[in-house]
């Protein structure tokens, strides 16, 4: 196998069914193949790299998950990768109704070569890691402003992993004159090789300075120390050159599929 292989049946392997410990408030079911998490920001449903299912039983399978959060009034999100199985999944999802959102690039890195390089952070700024409640509020404050939307719900998120599996995820911002300018988490997996890591946005003024890779330094850094072999990221259009110049490899896509009642 090529390296991209081995990287891409780990991740098939390891990263794909529910993670050990849910958030606060948030439950894991299965629905034949179907991974199904209830209780945050929007339910999301998850698959193997091959369903097992084709043709009208697909249909039923999709339109069990579309009328179960229906029910509930909330938003779905059915999270495809570009090399799942069956090939014909996301026509079947938009004739259900679901639309597609942002494609990202689903990448891996060795942690132990991501953790080599010493995190560089402009003048007068500093990175810390956080576990208060406030922290995170002012985090979810951060990205409202960047993505010009509501991202209260993020708070909460953050508030509940924190609550139910500390262990399980470190929180850092980046802050400059006591604002946050930017933050990121790194999301451990027990009983895998892998941890991943999220957010990473960060304030425009402060962009092109450095501070994203401090963050990727400094997570990469607390990954080896916990024995991680792999980090995983689903990154944008804007993180995924950075990581590929970081030595991060492409390995398949990702795109949400998402039906709001």
């Amino acid at each position: 196998m090529t390296d991209t292989e081995t990287l891409l049946a780990a991740y098939d392997d390891q990263m794909r069914g529910a993670p050990p410990t849910p958030p606060a408030g948030v439950t894991y079911e299965q629905d034949g193949p179907l991974l199904r998490i209830v209780g945050g920001f929007r339910g999301l449903v998850s698959g193997p790299r091959s369903l097992g299912v084709r043709g009208a039983d697909l249909d039923r399978l999709i339109a069990r998950q579309r009328d179960f959060f229906a029910a509930r009034g909330e938003a779905v999100e059915w999270k495809t990768r570009s090399h799942d199985d069956p090939a014909d999944l996301t026509d079947r999802l938009r004739a259900a109704g679901f639309v597609p959102e942002e494609q990202e690039t689903v990448l891996i890195g060795r942690a132990a070569e991501m953790a080599v390089r010493e995190p560089v952070l402009p003048e007068g700024v500093t990175l810390r890691q956080v576990t208060a409640d406030a922290d995170m509020r002012r985090i979810a404050g951060m990205e409202s402003a960047v993505w010009d939307q509501d991202w209260n719900w993020l708070a909460d998120d953050l508030i509940g992993r924190v609550a139910s599996a500390p262990d399980d995820i470190a929180v850092y911002v980046v802050e400059a004159d006591g604002e946050v300018v930017s933050a990121a988490w790194l999301a451990f997996r027990p009983g895998s090789e892998f941890a991943s890591l999220w957010g990473g946005s960060t304030l425009a003024e402060w962009r092109g300075r450095g501070i994203y890779r401090a963050l990727v330094a400094t997570r990469a850094a607390l990954a080896v120390a916990r024995g991680v072999t792999y980090l995983h990221v689903d990154a944008s259009d804007d993180s995924a050159p950075i990581l590929r110049r970081l030595g991060f490899e492409a390995v398949t896509t990702t795109t949400p599929y998402v039906w709001s009642p």
